[in-house]
């Protein structure tokens, strides 16, 4: 019978699927909690509560272990956005405590994910600097800004990947545009207080 070969190689093949479909389901699912936990982070680090955003960020990290085990082969691709997430706050959190921005391996994630996250990152620096002005602290402001500002630089040239690392270009021309509006505002924050120092001067 010329089928004769067809029926178990389909019923594996369906058995193989359904597995795939299952862990895919899965990593759907579960894989939210990871990016809810990593926005709580950020929102934390931005009301000054480090120590939530790190908890958050930690409880992130132990879920994002566990699923990697499941996502094997092409399957590895639902981790993307999760780990993207990941990687911002962690930055996020790095930039903020004054300390060395973490490699992919330390944070163990994809390429593709590191990549994306850090240009995530530039946009969460630009609410960062503008908080720092509010409160009148422009030597913050202008540090985190000068972190910005590399970070877009060295990131810029990853428009070429644009179809290997998805929406890359994207990002990258938003983050232009942040950092120029965030330089327009640090130069006028600056020339402002030059000026109501002068000012101060002028009066005694």
């Amino acid at each position: 019978m010329a089928l004769k070969n067809v029926k178990p190689s389909l019923s594996k093949i369906a058995k193989f699927l359904e597995n795939i479909q299952d862990s895919r389901e899965f990593l759907l699912k579960n894989t939210r909690e990871i990016i809810i936990l990593c926005s709580r982070s950020i929102i934390a680090v931005h009301k000054g509560d480090l120590k939530t955003g790190k908890n958050n960020l930690r409880h992130a990290d132990k879920l994002l272990k566990k699923y990697k085990k499941k996502a094997t082969g092409g399957l590895r691709r639902y981790l993307i956005t999760p780990e993207q997430e990941f990687v911002e706050a962690a930055c996020l959190i790095a930039i903020v405590e004054k300390k060395e921005i973490p490699s992919d391996k330390k944070l163990s994630v994809m390429p593709e994910s590191y990549v994306l996250g850090l240009l995530d990152c530039v946009g969460e620096l630009k609410r960062r600097v503008f908080d720092e002005i509010r409160i009148g602290d422009i030597d913050e402001a202008t540090r985190v800004f000068e972190v910005m500002e590399n970070l877009y630089l060295h990131l810029y040239t990853f428009s070429m990947y644009d179809k290997v690392v998805k929406e890359a270009r994207r990002k990258i021309d938003v983050n232009r545009i942040l950092v120029d509006d965030v330089r327009s505002a640090i130069t006028e924050e600056k020339r402002r207080a030059e000026l109501i120092k002068a000012l101060q001067k002028l009066e005694k």
